[in-house]
């Protein structure tokens, strides 16, 4: 029963987890926040691509999944490996 409980734990915080980690440094749901750790690679990505960031980049993937949330897909993946690391303990 313990580990049941804390693998449904591990899924949980995975999921929750991310959207969180994001917000913090600065891929919010209304883009990228100024002078945040995303902002900084955004400027590293534009300098480096000639003054653009390149669709499908870190930096334009992360945008996209800060403003719009992660997919259906990628939260049960999240879930999967959470709930697993979680089973371990």
């Amino acid at each position: 029963m313990r580990k049941a409980v804390t693998a449904a734990i591990g899924g949980v915080v995975a999921v929750a987890a991310v959207p969180v980690a994001l917000t913090a440094i600065g891929f919010t749901g209304t883009g990228i926040a100024g002078a945040s750790i995303a902002a900084k690679m955004m400027s590293a990505a534009a300098i480096a691509n000639g003054g653009g960031v390149a669709a499908g980049s870190m930096v334009a993937t992360l945008q996209s999944v800060g403003v719009l949330g992660l997919s259906t897909t990628t939260n049960a993946i999240l879930g999967g490996v959470g709930a697993a690391i979680g089973y371990l303990f």
